[in-house]
């Protein structure tokens, strides 16, 4: 009867997200003399904080099942015909791209390019967005991508005063900026001391502000030459930043041509659907001279250790990994997919290709002013986006074509057009504005070609994205042939563990991401009225429920777009709680020194001091030092920020005695939710002292991280802080990120996993996580000591390897081990964080048995071959860990090493059937910053 019951069951999902079936759990647990996963359980998590009950999320669903309810959702969105604009447009993702990008998994599986000689593809990819960037803002530097427009504005604010030499404290924005634009630089200008000024740039005394953000076209699709007030502002010594779109760049000459030390925007239209709000990619370029202020990635060139050109991050010293509080910003997360997609859009259109999409649009506009007769356009100067005083009946008749305009006071409407408007698009917007009937293609035909709504002086005159890699990939062969060279050249999950502390590179299932295409959630305007958005909007309230039941707190916001930001919103929250209550003095940030770059970074954001609090010989907080600290500053002490399992990869015992300390003397707890993988459905935030905590959903929760983004860090409040979550960024002035929602799109795949895995698959994925976190940490300790451990002996779901002492020994670092790593196919785990010359690995709980196998045999190899440096049978200088990683071309060629081809390029049983060929050498990172470069001339310049 079993057997039948078996046969007619469902097969459940956590089947095939585990990467352990119970027999291989089994002779894990064996290998660690324990008896069950539970009994692994209760030796690795303290009593004090474990949950008694199972999580209240009812049972699995299949995948079919769960893809069934995901679509019973979407058709409840209705997807009108939106021209509302905002920065946000109707675009064509090129199939080639939605294909062989979006939905291909050698691109979204990929990590950030930390490690670059196995990260050349994505490299290359950035590197044509920041030319695309650099190119069409007319400025020299540019970045590889930031969250979103509107906190791409906040950035650049924060950047000029950095980099300002005036002695005000006023920043101008222009009020024609997009709404959402002003909502988060208002919110980050507040707890930053800035002092933000409102109105039109024509009324700007230069000599009251350090620094001022223009926006070009503006929100009501406004075309104005800004040279001139920037000149005067420069002769003030104020920086000026300027808000612009990547397609009307195009047609109209570049912000850097008009002045401008920074540019900001948002690469959306190129290709990437709207998707309720995101995930889009931001972009940043600056004169440079503030190259060193800019935050985010910036992808530079470099070469390798055979004299070769190669991609690299460059300029990381002012990054928030190395600087923390003193970091040019909290940036973890970019948009790493979403600029490719939006690089890619480019060199698949080229210039012409794109020029005429510009055009195109250019014309629509112009079209629906000839047509629109009767209803006065404001403005005669614009690109794609015109605000008329329309007829009555606007609203009326728009509902009644299913068409969403935005709404102005008064009967002022504002209609954006963009690449995919067609002519009868524009009669039915003409006789939405009129209430007449006009035959657009009749008038279509006595249009003349010319963009006559662009001034003369405005024109773009230059010559744009002249490099041949846009200019070479115009057919979908060869197309198709560039995107898989590009992939060819990554290390990414399709190909092995990647087994980064911190970081839970698991699996992210195809079930999960499939519905990512569906153009019922993709195609969604961020501002349509809620009643069109209803099944993403349920489907957001159901996540927002389940998130609140894991951590166990009493309201979420999925607004934050990165962990960073949920960082920042986790601290807004409790700033503004102290404000409220009239405890706005309290500004003491108490953090860890393990702890994460990102949490000083953001605590600084948020106007606290940071006071850094120690930890012992184990790893753990020196609960005599935080008692220190906490009575030094308890009259002003606002936040203890806590990584919880500690980010040494130990559930510390104390935990409890912190957040009370912490609590006694007035302040809150906030938890990095860095490690939830540790926590989901075996203990809950909430309950072991926290008030509020960030969830990285592109960790624990499976949202890909596409090679350095897209990321969600969501935050999960008490109840005395859900009045101080943040608010939708168009109504409201409390916003951290561009959209309600922040990338709306990408929680379908959290929504989905959480589904398909129910209550008991949740628990289970954290045991397994743990589970072959210990195994790998016993498998390996007798070669490399494991630096921290729990009170009983165990880790939590990931550990840290000692190299410290190998240079003595043996002149080799961690980083030699990193590289070597490559030659095995595997990409190094963590490297010298949190502690410097040690390797930080988390397994994962979907990574197989024999696969953890292959990495801890990888490992054991690679401590053989330190033994024969250390015996002198190799040279301290010239053996394979100083020169790894081994690239297929240097094998071909002289070989002037000790060791032998074959020890070089396939030192694992296994290889020779299937080898990954990291395609360049070690790449020389200061030489890369010796001679800044970020744009991608041909590559015979530097052959």
């Amino acid at each position: 009867m079993s057997d039948l019951a078996d046969l007619l069951g469902k097969e459940e999902f956590a089947g095939r997200h585990l990467g352990a079936d119970d027999a291989a759990q089994r002779e894990m647990l064996a290998a660690l003399g324990v008896e069950s996963l539970d009994a692994l359980v209760r030796q690795v998590v303290p009593p004090s904080i474990r949950l008694n009950e199972p999580l209240k999320l009812g049972a699995p669903e299949t995948e079919l099942q769960a893809l069934a309810d995901l679509s019973a959702h979407a058709l409840n969105n209705d997807v009108w015909r939106s021209y509302i604009g905002m920065g946000y447009y109707g675009t064509h993702t090129p199939a080639v791209i939605q294909r062989n990008v979006m939905e291909n998994p050698g691109w979204y599986t990929a990590y950030t390019p930390y490690q670059a000689e196995i990260s050349q593809g994505r490299l290359e990819a950035l590197l044509n967005f920041q030319q695309l960037v650099i190119d069409l803002t007319g400025l020299p530097v540019a970045n590889a991508s930031l969250l979103d427009e509107a906190t791409a504005a906040a950035e650049a604010m924060a950047m000029i005063r950095r980099s300002s030499k005036s002695a005000a404290k006023t920043f101008f924005v222009d009020a024609a900026a997009h709404p959402q634009v002003l909502s988060v630089m208002r919110t980050r200008a507040h707890w930053l001391g800035i002092e933000l000024k409102l109105g039109d740039p024509k009324d700007l005394d230069p000599a009251s502000v350090f620094g001022a953000h223009l926006q070009y076209p503006d929100t009501y699709g406004r075309v104005r030459d800004w040279s001139s007030l920037i000149g005067r502002l420069h002769a003030a010594q104020v920086l000026v930043s300027v808000g612009t779109d990547l397609l009307a760049l195009l047609l109209l000459r570049s912000p850097g041509a008009l002045g401008a030390d920074i540019a900001i925007g948002s690469a959306q239209r190129y290709g990437v659907p709207m998707g309720y709000g995101g995930p889009h990619a931001a972009f940043m370029s600056c004169k440079d001279e503030h190259k060193r202020q800019m935050p985010g990635r910036i992808i530079g060139v470099s070469r390798d250790a055979a004299g070769r050109p190669a991609l690299r991050m460059a300029l990381q010293t002012r990054e928030q990994h190395i600087r923390r509080d003193k970091a040019t910003s909290n940036i973890c997360t970019a948009q790493a997919l979403l600029a490719n997609m939006a690089g890619f859009y480019a060199v698949y259109h080229g210039p012409r290709g794109l020029a005429r999409i510009a055009r195109r649009a250019n014309f629509m506009a112009r079209l629906l002013v000839a047509c629109a007769e009767g209803a006065r356009a404001e403005s005669r100067e614009f690109f794609d986006t015109v605000v008329f005083d329309a007829a009555r009946g606007v609203k009326e008749r728009a509902q009644a074509k299913r068409i969403n305009l935005r709404y102005l006071d008064g009967n002022r409407v504002g209609v954006s057009v963009d690449e995919t408007t067609r002519l009868e698009d524009i009669a039915d917007l003409a006789e939405v504005l009129t209430g007449k009937h006009t035959d657009a293609e009749r008038v279509a035909k006595g249009l003349t070609l010319d963009p006559l709504s662009i001034p003369a002086t405005l024109r773009r005159a230059d010559a744009v994205l002249a490099h041949p890699v846009f200019n070479s990939y115009h057919t979908e062969t060869e197309m198709m042939r560039y995107l898989k060279r590009l992939e060819n050249r990554d290390l990414s999950l399709v190909h092995s563990m990647i087994p980064l502390g911190s970081c839970t590179m698991k699996l992210n299932a195809a079930a999960e991401l499939l519905p990512l295409s569906w153009p019922k959630f993709a195609t969604l305007h961020p501002f349509v009225p809620p009643e069109q958005a209803r099944g993403t909007r349920d489907m957001l309230r159901e996540l927002e429920g389940v998130l609140a039941e894991i951590t166990g707190f009493a309201a979420v916001s999925l607004q934050p777009n990165s962990g960073a930001q949920g960082e920042y919103a986790g601290l807004l929250a409790i700033r503004s709680y102290f404000a409220a209550k009239g405890q706005g003095e309290r500004d003491v940030c108490l953090i860890p020194a393990s702890a994460h770059g990102t949490n000083p970074a953001s605590a600084q954001m948020m106007g606290l001091r940071i006071v850094v609090v120690g930890c012992d010989k184990n790893g753990n907080v020196d609960l005599a030092d935080l008692e220190r600290k906490v009575n030094e500053h308890r009259s002003k002490l606002a936040v203890l920020m806590i990584t919880y399992p500690s980010t040494h990869g130990v559930f510390e015992e104390g935990i409890l005695q912190i957040g009370e300390r912490v609590h006694a003397a007035g302040g809150q707890v906030y938890m990095d939710g860095a490690n939830m993988n540790a926590l989901a459905g075996l203990a809950k935030p909430a309950l072991f002292g926290a008030d509020v905590c960030h969830i990285n959903l592109h960790k624990t929760f499976c949202i890909p991280h596409g090679g350095g983004g897209p990321g969600m860090g969501p935050i999960a409040v008490a109840a005395h802080l859900a009045p101080y979550l943040p608010t939708d960024p168009v109504l409201g002035n409390s916003a951290v990120s561009a959209a309600h929602y922040g990338s709306a799109l990408i929680l379908v795949i959290p929504w989905m996993y959480i589904r398909m895995m129910g209550a008991g698959g949740i628990r289970k994925s954290t045991e397994v996580a743990i589970l072959n976190a210990n195994y790998v940490a016993a498998q390996l300790s007798k070669y490399f000591p494991v630096l921290y451990k729990g009170a009983s002996g165990r880790v939590a779901h990931e550990c840290i390897l000692d190299l410290r002492k190998l240079n003595e020994s043996c002149g080799v670092s961690a980083e030699d081990v990193a590289k070597r790593l490559m030659d095995f196919g595997f990409h190094a785990p963590t490297l010298s964080f949190p502690v410097a010359n040690t390797l930080m690995v988390e397994p994962t709980e979907s990574e197989s048995k024999a696969e953890l196998d292959r990495f801890c045999h990888a490992m054991i190899s690679i401590h053989g071959e330190l033994e024969k440096i250390r015996s002198g049978a190799w040279d301290r200088a010239n053996n394979p860990l100083k020169n790894a990683p081994h690239t297929a071309l240097e094998l071909a060629g002289d070989w002037p090493h000790p060791y032998s081809r074959e020890e070089a390029a396939f030192p694992a049983p296994g290889l020779k059937a299937a080898k990954y060929w990291p395609p360049v050498k070690r790449i020389d990172n200061a030489a890369g910053d010796r001679n800044f470069i970020c744009t991608c001339p041909p590559i015979e310049t530097y052959a």
